[in-house]
């Protein structure tokens, strides 16, 4: 999920340390209880990640927390972008944000750091998914036809499963400045060099033709990645659908000509 449309505010300040933890344990901030975590978004709006996000510049996030700590920040990150989604970054003020996760502006900086901070995490956990799918078709192997359909088969699960996330990837990017942006330009780039790759051994075995890599990777991403303005859940055609008559569309568009050309079943 690279290209968005596949190119690439002020926060308060941070709560001190001290204010945070008391003897090594993380402390709720103003507004927050523990018997009132706030509303939890459902299972379908949540991407788990498997491991925490690395901190992200600009903020004093400590690198080891909790599990406690960590699967209540995912929550606000998932909350977040369901209301990115909804009313647009930019619309979107801190005072909305903590009635959505039932916090305090204390409290919701210390799970989080910034506005900007938490953009960048939903930004995270869109690629985070995206790069663990193309990490099991790197895994599975097969010939570079079916790495493009399996791609596609894992890029789709996480347009179609996630949409609230991956609309605020697709839109709200520009709002990422100095590292942040860095971080995600580097990252969307890594995707695209996979896919650039299955290109590239596809042309190398004769499956393919001499096809520019590049143009026909942002080609195959355009074409999955703005599914999400129209397959939605419950449709007539599910993702799976949909990504196998891609991959036959596009496997066979660039199918190098003669009896060796290719398909995109499974091999």
């Amino acid at each position: 999920m690279a290209e968005a449309p596949l190119r690439t505010t002020s926060a308060p300040t941070l709560r001190p340390a001290d204010e945070r933890t008391v003897t090594g344990r993380e402390v709720p901030g103003k507004g927050e209880t523990s018997g009132h975590p706030g509303p939890v978004p459902t299972s379908r709006s949540i991407i788990r990640p498997v491991s925490a996000p690395t901190p992200l510049a600009g903020t004093d996030e400590a690198p080891r927390r909790s599990p406690k700590w960590q699967a209540r920040r995912d929550a606000i990150i998932d909350t977040s972008a369901q209301l990115f989604a909804r009313r647009g970054y930019h619309a979107t003020g801190l005072t909305e944000l903590c009635a959505a996760n039932g916090l305090g502006k204390g409290a919701l900086y210390h799970y989080i750091g910034s506005k900007e901070a938490l953009l960048a995490a939903i930004h995270d956990r869109v690629m985070d998914e995206v790069m663990r799918g193309a990490d099991r078709v790197a895994e599975a192997g097969g010939s570079p036809s079916a790495q493009l359909a399996r791609l596609g088969d894992e890029l789709l699960d996480v347009v179609h499963g996630y949409p609230d996330h991956v609309w605020v990837f697709l839109h709200e990017f520009p709002a990422l400045t100095g590292e942040r942006a860095e971080q995600f330009r580097l990252r969307r780039r890594e995707y695209e060099r996979r896919v650039e790759a299955v290109l590239r051994a596809g042309i190398d075995a004769g499956e393919f033709r001499r096809v520019d890599p590049r143009v026909t990777a942002l080609a195959w991403l355009g074409m999955h990645n703005y599914t999400y303005l129209w397959l939605k859940p419950g449709g007539r055609l599910s993702a799976r659908d949909v990504s196998k008559r891609f991959g036959e569309i596009f496997v066979e568009g660039i199918a190098r000509p003669g009896p060796t050309a290719p398909s995109s079943r499974r091999r």
